[in-house]
């Protein structure tokens, strides 16, 4: 076993930095050192899944060992880690829906203890550790110019974005687009419409600040909702100006507020698709008018990612500068300063907050 740090939650909302000991690779894993892990609201929803777990799952560093059979990376290869595991044979994976694997390959039991504990790792990763042992699918490798923060807010947030407009609702080239909610998820996908040359794109947030970041990105439009228009009612008005009258062609939803679930629907014209990419997972009242008429509302998960598909068009994206990752990244934190990153984040002060490991 290989001792080091991590941030552990109780499952009961509690979380703390604790001593860890990882164990070294069996069959078809990989050993790696942790550089960089991103933040994100999903870290923060892990405190209360009822379960005691290492945080993290955007994640970037160093292979130091792999187990026997592992023919995709060696030691001293630098990776991104990527929840997306496909075992390439289940019913999912054999329909390229790779997001979906029905037998995601994790460590072998037992892989992490905190004392006499054994305890899992979030979305089969762990990353705001020191270490961690996955399965060889998990990784990515990466080139030299690829800063590890900027690979590991890759492995999550930026393919959920990017991933929803080019692989999800697959955006043509000037379809217009809105984006409801300009935060990390929210950003990336007004960068994946960019990048699918839709135009117009029209962001909407309620704090100036992130509509500022939001044309750094690629929004063309900015729309700030009134405090009383709680609905996006009159936020609808406006996208159908700048629509021809009748609405966009895709509105995705990134804020993670229930009581938004359905207002990409009130920005799509007749036969447009509203898609949901925030993970709400909470019960919700709709008006079924709203989808009238031929309108359709998507759930991707994690934007339909096929790794060894999507992540070297991501790194290529982001070595010809059409990617901004860099400029992304808000602020950069200790392991130790986990609490600081979660209070920036919740507080909407970054864009996106990065832990820095040794």
């Amino acid at each position: 076993m290989i001792q080091g740090r991590a941030a552990v939650t109780d499952g009961q909302g509690n979380w703390r930095i604790d001593q860890i000991q990882t164990a070294l690779p069996s069959d078809g894993e990989v050993l790696v050192a942790i550089k960089a892990s991103g933040v994100c609201h999903t870290d923060w929803d892990s405190r209360t899944w009822g379960r005691s777990m290492i945080m993290g799952h955007e994640g970037a560093g160093v292979v130091l060992e792999v187990g026997p059979g592992v023919e995709r990376v060696a030691s001293g290869d630098r990776v991104l880690l990527n929840w997306a595991i496909p075992c390439e044979t289940c019913f999912q994976c054999e329909r390229g829906n790779k997001s979906l694997c029905e037998d995601q390959k994790a460590a072998h039991e037992g892989s992490a203890r905190v004392g006499t504990e054994t305890v899992s790792r979030s979305f089969n990763l762990g990353t705001m550790a020191t270490h961690s042992l996955v399965h060889e699918r998990a990784v990515v490798t990466i080139p030299d110019q690829v800063p590890f923060p900027c690979a590991a807010i890759m492995g999550c947030g930026v393919m959920t974005g990017v991933g929803s407009v080019l692989n999800a609702a697959q955006v043509e080239q000037g379809a217009s687009v809105v984006v409801i909610g300009c935060g990390g998820v929210g950003l990336n996908v007004i960068q994946g419409a960019r990048l699918a040359g839709a135009h117009p794109i029209i962001a909407i947030d309620i704090r100036d600040s992130r509509l500022d970041m939001a044309r750094q990105f690629g929004a063309t439009h900015a729309v700030r909702p009134a405090p009383e228009d709680r609905d996006l009612v009159e936020a609808a008005s406006q996208v159908a100006e700048l629509t021809g009258g009748r609405g966009a062609d895709y509105a995705f939803e990134a804020t993670g507020i229930p009581s938004l679930g359905a207002a990409p629907l009130r920005m799509v014209r007749n036969a447009g698709m509203a898609i949901q990419v925030s993970g709400i997972e909470e019960d919700l009242t709709i008006d079924m008018n709203l989808f009238e008429w031929d309108k359709l509302y998507l759930n991707p998960l994690y934007g339909k990612c096929d790794p060894a598909r999507d992540f070297p068009l991501l790194i290529d994206a982001y070595t010809d500068g059409s990617l901004l990752l860099d400029e992304m990244i808000s602020r950069t934190y200790a392991l130790d300063d986990l609490g600081d990153a979660f209070d920036d984040m919740l507080n909407g002060r970054i864009a996106k907050g990065v832990l820095i490991l040794s």
